[in-house]
């Protein structure tokens, strides 16, 4: 079945199309949805089946780690094991944006969704439809790219449609992002830090942050 395609405005999204898509997450299935670089699938964490879903929709190996989009740096201290001054001033700076800083996660957060490694990506995305969905769902949110393995990701909802609109119950379109790079991931280990994707924020600003 056809996944239903909803057009959402991208700066302020109506209420109660953020209400309907949060009930797909409540009953535990994934949504399509735009985010401030490309179009990400949405699902709640704490959910196995819903998480479980995710690696199936897009036929990702298991021992990939899922991200996580959150909606506040506090919503993302209550995500990691420990709470690092590169950790806050990287956030700061950053968020919210086009950084995902990857931690040791808490207890809270499932094995499943850090590939068994136990660490986690978390980012803070500047985008009214992420943020206002996780409020309205009052949970953070799976954030992996709406693709399906080893094909490109989507910068549009046409795109989501033509790859996974058969195995998503919801896509919500706000048109291109008009964005062809995904976030800058860096990795925190301590006070060390190491760039593993460089994306939306490059490495010298990173370095530049960080010196301040």
């Amino acid at each position: 079945m056809a996944a239903e395609v909803l057009k959402v405005s991208a700066e302020k999204p109506d209420p109660q199309i953020l209400r309907y898509a949060a009930g797909f997450i409540h009953s535990g299935q994934v949504v399509a949805l735009p985010t401030d670089t490309l179009y990400g699938l949405a699902a709640d964490p704490f959910n196995l089946a819903a998480v479980q879903q995710i690696y199936t929709i897009k036929g990702r190996q298991e021992q990939k780690p899922l991200p996580i989009l959150v909606n506040s740096v506090a919503q993302a201290t209550l995500l990691m094991r420990d709470i690092s001054e590169i950790f806050l001033k990287l956030a700061r700076k950053f968020w919210p944006g086009a950084l995902t800083l990857v931690v040791d996660a808490s207890e809270r957060i499932p094995l499943k969704v850090t590939g068994n490694s136990g660490r986690v990506a978390l980012r803070w995305p500047n985008a009214p439809v992420v943020c206002g969905l996780i409020e309205t769902a009052e949970t953070p949110l799976t954030g992996t790219s709406a693709n399906l393995a080893g094909f490109p990701p989507c910068s549009n909802a046409e795109q989501v449609f033509k790859q996974v609109g058969d195995r998503l119950p919801l896509i919500l379109d706000a048109g291109d992002t008009g964005v062809t790079l995904a976030s800058t991931i860096v990795n925190l280990r301590d006070e060390e830090w190491q760039v593993s994707r460089e994306g939306g924020v490059s490495e010298s600003q990173i370095r530049e942050a960080l010196a301040e």
